[in-house]
C-alpha cells in the first residue's frame, strides 16, 4: 500500500474511493438481506477505518491529510458559523422517530464511519494528492466527485429526483468541505458536520418536493458563500 502511495498519491486515493464504494454498497445489500440493515455496514466500516487510520498513523501521515488541530483560530473561519448551519439541516422542518432502538443505534454508527471516511478519502487522500498538480484543479475535483458519487444512491433504491438534488447540494458542501480543511489545514471540523448531517438525516421528516428544493438551494447557496469567502480570504 506504502509503494502505490509513494508512486502515485491521486491513484492511490482513486483505489479507496472505489474500495470504499463498493463495499459500502455490498455491504448495505448484505445487510438487508440479512434482515438486519446496517450491520454488515458497520462492521466493513469499522475495518475500513481501522486500516486506513493505521496506515495513517504508522507512516506519520496525520497532519499531512488534516487529522490534526486548527492552524487558525476560528475568528478567521467566521467561528464556523456558516458550517454549523449547514450542520444542523436536518432540524429545519422539525423532527421525526423512524426507527426501533438497535436499527437506530446501527444507523448512526454506519453513519458516522461514512462521515469520517468519505471526508479522509475526498478531502485528505484525494485533494492532497491533486494539489501537487494545480490546488485549483484539485478543488473542483474533489467537490464534484464527492457531489456526483451520491449517484450510487440510485443503486440502493433511492429516488431519482431526490438523488439529482442530492448531487447539487452534496458538489456546494463538498466544496465548503475542501476550502475549509485547505484554509485551516484541519479536517476535522470537515468530518464533525458531515457526521452530524448523516447521523441526524435519521430524525428528519418526509418532505414535500417543494421544500426539498427550497433546502437544497440554500444549503448550496451558504456551501459555495461560505467556501469562496474562505478561499479569497487566503489568497488577501
Amino acid at each position: 500500500m506504502k509503494k502505490l502511495f509513494d508512486k502515485d498519491e491521486v491513484w492511490f486515493a482513486v483505489g479507496w474511493i472505489i474500495l470504499y464504494v463498493v463495499g459500502f454498497g455490498n455491504a448495505d445489500q448484505i445487510s438487508e438481506q440479512l434482515g438486519m440493515p446496517k450491520l454488515v455496514t458497520v462492521l466493513f466500516g469499522f475495518v475500513m477505518t481501522g486500516v486506513l487510520l493505521g496506515f495513517i498513523r504508522k507512516y506519520k501521515l496525520s497532519s499531512y491529510f488534516g487529522l490534526c488541530k486548527l492552524g487558525r483560530n476560528g475568528k478567521n473561519m467566521l467561528y464556523f458559523i456558516p458550517l454549523i448551519i449547514l450542520s444542523s439541516v436536518n432540524f429545519w422542518s422539525g423532527i421525526t422517530l423512524r426507527l426501533p432502538a438497535l436499527e437506530t443505534i446501527l444507523f448512526v454508527l454506519s453513519m458516522c464511519f461514512v462521515g469520517f471516511l468519505e471526508e479522509v478519502i475526498f478531502r485528505g487522500l484525494l485533494f492532497k494528492g491533486m494539489c501537487k498538480s494545480g490546488v485549483k484543479a484539485a478543488i473542483i475535483v474533489s467537490s464534484l466527485t464527492f457531489g456526483v458519487g451520491h449517484i450510487v444512491n440510485l443503486l440502493m433504491g433511492a429516488p431519482v429526483f431526490d438523488t439529482l438534488l442530492q448531487l447539487l447540494y452534496a458538489s456546494a458542501i463538498g466544496f465548503c468541505y475542501t476550502a475549509i480543511f485547505y484554509v485551516s489545514g484541519s479536517i476535522w471540523p470537515c468530518i464533525i458536520s458531515h457526521i452530524a448531517v448523516n447521523t441526524t438525516s435519521l430524525l428528519a421528516p418526509e418532505l414535500s418536493d417543494q421544500r426539498m428544493i427550497a433546502i437544497a438551494l440554500v444549503q448550496t447557496v451558504i456551501g459555495v458563500g461560505y467556501g469562496w469567502w474562505l478561499l479569497k480570504k487566503r489568497e488577501k
